[in-house]
């Protein structure tokens, strides 16, 4: 029998579930720098790539999201949202290792805002879930944001076609491919298989199985599940980054502090972007080459119009 052709979330929903907007987020081409302390009204005119820099996270997520047009862009009123950060570490904000939870629970805020119905926020950790999720902050501050926070259940697993080469099927947690709305929320460090993990390689944490079983072919499994999962919005925290010894990490002298917050629809493009923190040129991250050959995204992001704003 011939392998399944490539299939996203996107077509699980609108097989299972009927039809899902997809959105667009467009502009010329060229650079803009924002002045010091740019307003929420500077940044009217959507751009593709929103780069903000300065204090506090929340702040640069707010700045971020609305250079691209607002949230209200990706959410619509009445929708159900899960918003996937990296909580994969018994790890405290200070060791990087997981995502900012500041910066989680202003991703939650601005979807709740946007009229969105409920923002789940989940992540299938390496780790013990609970002390991962407490350890992390982010539990705490998703919840009080108004997320519903919740460990992962085994029974939500489902064997899905995800139509790729490295990954043809395998056990997807069905609360992110039933979402209306998809929002990966990644954290950029090192790490010692993929090179970096940023947001792609994030999607590990939302499916099942024996993940161990990828390593072999990662770089495809990472751009593969990418290709699946299709997120509608990518915010990167990059207020702190790993720079070595990761994706766990542990020592202080492995983080940098950057307080950056980069935001685009482009899954390709963020990754690219973040790549660039490290010094790293995309073309050397092959889940970032495989992303850009299956029409995810551009590892060019200069091309984009991208905005950066200081805070």
């Amino acid at each position: 029998m011939p392998k399944p052709g490539p299939v996203s979330r996107r077509e699980f929903l609108r097989q299972s579930a009927g039809l899902v907007a997809s959105v667009a987020v467009g502009g010329a081409t060229g650079w803009f720098m924002a002045g010091t302390g740019a307003s929420l009204a500077e940044t009217a005119q959507p751009c593709e790539l929103a780069i903000a820099r300065g204090e506090p996270p929340a702040r640069l997520v707010e700045v971020a999201v609305a250079a691209l047009g607002g949230m209200e862009r990706f959410v619509s009123r009445g929708a159900i949202v899960v918003v996937k950060p990296n909580i994969g570490w018994d790890r405290t904000p200070e060791q990087a290792a997981n995502t900012n939870p500041e910066v989680v629970a202003a991703v939650v805020r601005l979807c709740l805002a946007a009229g969105a119905k409920k923002v789940k926020v989940f992540d299938n950790t390496c780790n013990d879930p609970r002390r991962c999720y407490t350890r992390s902050g982010i539990a705490s501050l998703a919840k009080e944001a108004g997320a519903e926070v919740s460990y992962i259940d085994a029974r939500k697993f489902k064997v899905m076609e995800v139509g790729g080469e490295a990954v043809s099927s395998w056990p997807v947690y069905t609360d992110v491919v039933e979402a209306d709305v998809l929002i990966n929320v990644p954290i950029a460090k090192d790490h010692d298989l993929a090179g970096l993990t940023i947001g792609m390689k994030n999607w590990l944490g939302a499916i099942g199985g024996r993940r161990s079983r990828l390593h072999q072919r990662l770089d495809e499994a990472i751009a593969e599940l990418s290709r699946f999962f299709r997120p509608d919005l990518t915010v990167l925290d990059a207020v702190r980054i790993l720079l070595r010894n990761g994706p766990q990490g542990g020592n202080l002298s492995d983080v940098q502090r950057m307080d950056t917050v980069a935001a685009g629809a482009d899954p390709v493009a963020v990754d690219s972007y973040g790549a660039s923190l490290f010094g790293r040129d995309a073309g050397t991250l092959g889940y970032l080459r495989l992303g850009e050959q299956m029409g995810l995204g551009t590892t060019d992001y200069r091309r984009l119009d991208v905005r950066e704003l200081n805070v």
